[in-house]
């Protein structure tokens, strides 16, 4: 494809983008994953020049791995690690289209906000979320029972042994969620007790990176807001509900950080009563 442009993928954490490109890599000839994050010494690459040739040939001599144009798929991961690389995208958009570039992050959002030139309409960016209750359904190798839940409506119901067997299944998804990991492993064990200790697992490592966001917020703050946002989930988020003494300013810039990092997302409320309600 001409004009090809850079692949970014955006999301929070362990929601399956490195999966996802090194899936992509079984297309290719050759594959180079540079994870920023893993391979420090690799950002001194990009601290000269950001001409993507130059950055492509100390690349390919120091992980011994050709970069060829239509057969190599060059994998950024944790790119916020390494914001010269980020800014360095567009570049390869521009000066070797014909490359097929990926690159892929947590807290994006962060650190496209701290670099002077992004590089807009030069990078397709593809946002990735949590699995949603067909995918989860999909998991579990009930392809029938997604096909007849998407063509049932109100002149041809489900029957009730349907509809109740995909209640049972709405409420292991309510219980589990829809990360990937967690799925997988349920798909594979039907343990829920197993699946909640990994789900302490991943909670905890959200927490930990909140000292990433300290700048902007206080960590015990963001604490409070995301705890508080599991407790009021099902109903009208307020605010006094996290901590009725303090301003709802610094409450409301935690809350949009949280959003921005894609660990939680906003649903708004309607009052309309209409038909159809599909509007």
């Amino acid at each position: 494809m001409p004009q090809r442009k850079v692949l970014l993928l955006r999301g929070a954490r362990q929601v399956g983008k490195t999966y996802s490109i090194r899936e992509l890599k079984k297309s290719f000839k050759y594959y180079l994953e540079v994870n920023f994050e893993e391979e420090r010494t690799v950002r001194q690459f990009f601290a000269g020049s950001l001409n993507p040739s130059v950055i492509c040939q100390k690349l390919s001599a120091y992980f011994n791995t050709p970069i060829i144009a239509g057969e190599t798929l060059l994998f950024f991961d944790e790119i916020q690690a390494c914001p010269e690389a980020l800014s360095a995208l567009r570049f390869f958009y521009e000066k070797i289209p014909d490359l097929h570039v990926a690159a892929a992050g947590s807290l994006l959002e962060f650190a496209i906000a701290e670099i002077p030139s992004y590089g807009v309409g030069r990078i397709y960016s593809l946002f990735l979320y949590p699995l949603s209750f067909d995918e989860f359904l999909q998991a579990l190798g009930e392809n029938d029972l997604i096909g007849m839940k998407n063509k049932a409506n109100y002149k041809y119901p489900l029957d009730d042994i349907f509809h109740h067997r995909l209640i049972d299944y709405l409420k292991i998804y309510y219980l589990i969620g829809g990360m990937p990991e967690v799925v997988k492993s349920f798909a594979r064990n039907k343990d829920i007790i197993f699946c909640q200790k990994i789900l302490n697992d991943l909670l905890e490592t959200v927490k930990d990176d909140f000292a990433k966001y300290k700048n902007r917020s206080p960590i015990q703050r963001l604490k409070e807001v995301f705890d508080s946002i599991s407790f009021q989930s099902g109903a009208k988020f307020k605010y006094s509900n996290i901590d009725s003494s303090s301003s709802h300013h610094p409450l409301k810039a935690a809350l949009n950080l949280i959003v921005q990092a894609g660990l939680a997302y906003k649903i708004f409320h309607t009052a309309a009563r209409g038909c159809p309600l599909g509007a």
